[in-house]
Formats: structure tokens, sequence, C-alpha cells
């Protein structure tokens, strides 16, 4: 792929559609937070009961988990543009009735509308930002990161401060905010080509027969279980005003972006998925046993709900990436029949947490929720075996990620091959041809291998190119060199979520072709994102058993070496 990237090109510089894209997703993100500061307000102003008012996340995310199982559906037939703008102005519209409207039971309603829009757009944002995009996609997914930090970090805050001038605002300022995003969208974001073959509706349901997804479905319920127990009553024993209560899930929403974005790819890479996942799991039902005990303690539920969105985070990146591992289905089929699961157990569980709370006291649903949160452990150790072998591509499995897929007829030499590993950029053309003339040099046969990546952030997960579209760029490579008179063959290595993992990857692949070099280019990706999700450069230079250099058009090949690295970061920072 790409070491550290030099002269990169700044990944906030996009076309405009990206940009219109990327605030509505700040807006969309900023959603569950954005409402938290005002529910003991809601509860004063309206006579309502706290269970009453906990209504408002399970109107919205059952429809939401409804919702999911016929947007692929929807999308395959409309196209992702018009699915993403009728989410959109479903949003506008029942934010904007929610704010009117004087009653619990109205706004209960019109949530429920708001999930339905919710869905839409979630599921979508994604795929158009990365199909939006300009100069590959690795910017597109940086904006959307920042938008998903911002929207949950910033979105408490401006609860808050709206909240304090009337419980209507954060429900108004939605509408507000969301009616510019959609202006926006239908201005700049251009029709995009609909999927090659249609989705059927029951795709996503048929989707769950599979054992491992099931699996990871079902833990999700349970972490969704405790996750929505935890924002739909922690705000009620904190005894703070909406102003108050705002800056209290800022600093959790911070938590939540940071661990997510920064550290979640990190430990999954030095640990293992599995692994992550059940001591944060485990920590989680810690942090809500804490809540329990220490209810009558507004500061020990402060402390504790801030604390909750480090696992929080880390465990919204770990556990989409495990069911895009798991899953023999398409990424659209996989992520809706997840988003189903985990959506109908964040539903489910403030009507029981209220119901509960009626008839005991307030801590029973922070235990239940613990309970829940320990009980995800089980579950998910039931797939451990299939999580693993498809982290590891083990035999006998179907390994999503990383694996290697021959392109085109392979090399008639037993020489020592080169090894050239570029991504769906626009350099990938002159990193071959800057590797095919060291081929040449050295008497060498070429191997061209594509990088085709399935981003994910936080709880979407979307392949950045096609299987056809990545064969293409394979193809176009090889036409070139047998034009230039290079014996070069193709392989597409394809990898979720982990960019380091993809580089051991192929470090083991050039160890078992007796490569006598392998050649990378300059990212176009930039430092953050690779600290993010890990350096593909650094995992392949330091697993390599062979030579790994630098190639530039321009330069000549620069030996990469673990002592040369820190450097070649420097120049890039």
């Amino acid at each position: 792929m790409s070491a550290p990237h030099g002269k990169a090109a700044s990944p906030f510089r996009q076309p405009r559609a990206v940009w219109a894209v990327a605030f509505a997703c700040v807006i969309s993100f900023m959603g569950i937070g954005l409402v938290d500061p005002i529910l003991p307000a809601l509860a004063e102003s309206l006579d309502a009961t706290p269970s009453q008012v906990s209504l408002l996340f399970s109107s919205y995310l059952i429809v939401t988990a409804v919702a999911m199982l016929i947007v692929g559906w929807i999308c395959s037939r409309i196209g992702a543009k018009r699915t993403l703008v009728t989410g959109l102005a479903i949003i506008v519209v029942f934010a904007a009735l929610a704010g009117a409207t004087d009653s619990i039971n109205g706004i209960v309603g019109f949530r429920a509308g708001w999930g339905l829009g919710n869905a839409l757009f979630i599921a979508t944002s994604l795929a158009v930002i990365v199909a939006s995009a300009s100069g590959g996609f690795g910017g597109a997914i940086i904006l959307y990161e920042t938008a998903l930090g911002l929207g949950i970090a910033v979105g408490p805050l401006l609860g808050g401060e709206l909240g304090g001038i009337s419980w209507r605002g954060p429900f108004f300022g939605v509408a507000a905010l969301m009616a510019v995003a959609l202006v926006a969208t239908l201005a700049f974001v251009p029709d995009l080509p609909r999927p090659e073959h249609r989705t059927s509706p029951i795709a996503p349901l048929r989707a769950l027969r599979h054992r491992g997804l099931l699996t990871m479905g079902l833990m999700a319920l349970l972490y969704n279980w405790g996750f929505f127990t935890m924002l739909g009553y922690a705000p009620y024993p904190m005894e703070l005003d909406a102003h108050r209560l705002g800056l209290v899930f800022t600093g959790w929403g911070l938590l939540v972006a940071a661990f997510s974005v920064f550290f979640a790819p990190r430990l999954q890479a030095r640990y293992g998925t599995a692994p992550v996942l059940y001591a944060n799991l485990l920590g989680l039902g810690i942090v809500m046993a804490v809540i329990a005990a220490g209810v009558t303690s507004p500061t020990t539920v402060i402390v504790a709900v801030i604390v909750s969105g480090a696992f929080i985070g880390i465990n919204n990146t770990l556990t989409t990436q495990a069911v895009m591992l798991v899953a023999p289905v398409e990424r659209p089929v996989a992520s809706s029949a997840y988003g189903f699961l985990r959506f109908i157990g964040g539903g489910l569980a403030p009507y029981v947490a209220g119901k509960l709370a009626d008839a005991t006291d307030l801590s029973v649903p922070f235990y239940l929720g613990a309970a829940t949160f320990v009980l995800a452990v089980p579950v998910l150790a039931s797939g451990h075996r299939l999580l693993r072998r498809a982290e590891t591509g083990a035999a006998g499995s179907e390994p999503v990620t990383p694996a290697l897929t021959a392109v085109g007829a392979p090399a008639t030499t037993d020489a020592p091959p080169v090894v050239v590993a570029v991504g769906a950029h626009d350099r990938a053309a002159s990193i071959v041809d800057a590797a095919a003339r060291l081929a040449r040099d050295t008497g060498s046969p070429l191997e061209v291998v594509h990088v085709q990546q399935t981003a994910v952030v936080e709880e979407q997960a979307v392949d950045t190119e096609t299987d056809a579209g990545a064969r293409r760029a394979v193809t176009a490579h090889l036409e070139r060199l047998t034009g230039l008179g290079i014996a070069a063959s193709g392989q597409i290595l394809t990898s979720v979520g982990d960019h380091a993992a993809a580089g051991r990857a192929l470090a083991r692949h050039a160890a078992e072709a007796g490569a006598r070099t392998v050649a990378v280019g300059r990212s176009p990706r930039g430092p953050v994102a690779q600290f993010a999700d890990g350096s593909f450069t650094s995992a392949l230079t330091h697993a390599a058993a062979c030579t790994v250099v630098l190639v530039d058009p321009d330069d000549e090949p620069r030996p990469l070496t673990a002592a040369t690295l820190p450097g070649l970061r420097a120049e890039a920072g």
C-alpha cells in the first residue's frame, strides 16, 4: 500500500458533496446526546414519569431497528442519494413536530418517525461519502470520523445549552440544522449509481441463520440493553440542570469518540478482537454495577458515566468489525441484520427499565444493565472459534480478512518477484510503474497486490470499492505492464478495517512467494489515519523477511527498516 504520506493532500480537501453529507453526519451523531440533558426537564415540564420519558428512546430505536431490515431493499431500488435525502427530510419533519407538541405521548410518537429517518440516513451516509470523495477514500474516512467525534462530543453540550432555554430547543435545533444539511445534499451530492443487483427485503433475516452473525447480533443486543439503560436513566440520579448534564455527557462523548477512532483499532491489533471485547464487556458490567450501588450519590454516577465512554467507544468499533469478520454475506446485508438486533436491544431496555424502576427502585434497572453486559461475554464466547478463525484465516474457514485472490495468469518464471502494494487512489499507476523499473533492473517479475479495503467507522462499515472495480484496477495495471514488456501477475488483498493486519498478511505472502523486494508508495491517508487504524507500512516493514522499499516516480527506491520509519513519519508530520 503506502508509507507515511509526505506530500499527500489534506484529507479535508474534498468536494462539496462530501462536506454536505459530513455536516449532516455531525447533526445525526448528536442524536442521542442532544436529547439526554433535557430528560429531567421533560419529565418536570410535561408532568411525566421517568418511565414515560424513556419511551422517547424506545419508540426511536425500535422503529430504527425494524427499518434497518428494509433500508437495503429501499436503497437498491431508489439509489443512495434518494435514500439519504428521504431520511434527512423525515428527520427534519418529525424533529420539528416533536418540538411543537405539548404532550409526552406526542413526543414519543414523533420520535418514532425520527427513527425511520435515522435508519435511512445512517445506512447510506458513509457509503455516499466514500463514493463522493476525491483522491481515494482515506480522506473521506477521516472526515467521517471527524464528524462522528464532533457529533458525539458536541451533541450533549448543544443539547444542554438549548435545553437550558427550553426543552423544545434541542428538537427545533436538530430540525433547523438538518434542514440546512438537506438543502446542501440536494444541491451538491450528485446522483449515484444504483447497486448492481437489488436486495431482498428479507435478506437480513435470512442472514441471521448464519451462526457467527447471529452470535454477534445477540451479543450486541445485550450490550445495547445495558448501554441504553444507562443513557435513559443515568441523568435522573445526577440531579443536575440541563446545562450541567450537557457538560457531563460531553465528557462522556469525548471519550467515546477518542476510544472508538484511535484506541480500539490499536488494542485490537495488539490483543485480538475477542479478548478486547471480553475485557471491555466486563469493564462495562463493573461500571454499571458501580452506578447501581451508588445511585444515591450524584458524584458516583457522574464519574462512572463519563468513564463508561471509553468502554463504549471500544465496543462500538470492535463489535462492528467482528460482525464484518464472521458474516458470510454482503456487507450491507450483514450491517442491516446486526443493526436490527442491536437497536431492538436498545429500544426494549428503556421500556423495561422504566417498569422496573416504577415497581422497585432506581438501582434495579442498572443492576439488570450490568447483568446484560456480563451475559454478553458467554454469548460472545460461544462464537469465539468462528471469530478467531476469521481473524487468522485458519484452514477450513472462509476468512474475510485479510485474504488474497489471484488476478490474471501467474508468472512463468521462477525468479524471485518484486511485489508492489497499492490502493485505490490516483497515484497507484505511478507507484506500480516505479516498482516495474525496479523489477526490470533486477531481472525480476512484478506482482501487483491491490489492497481492497472495507472501512469500519464506529458502527458503520462500507466497501470502499466493488470486487469488479478492484479487478479492473489490477487488470489495467497488468495490461499496461505487458505493453512495457514487464512480466507481471496480480493479486487482490481484501481487508476489513485494520490496515496493520493487511500489512502483516502481505509480509507472509511475500515470504511464501520468495519475494526479492516489497515496494510501497507514499500513503494518501495521512499520519492521523495511520495512527488510528494502524500503519500498513510499519506492520509490513516489521514483519517482512525481505527488503521493503519506498518507491517514488521522481526518486530512487528508498529502503525501509524499523530504524528508518521514525524519520519517514517525521517527514510526513
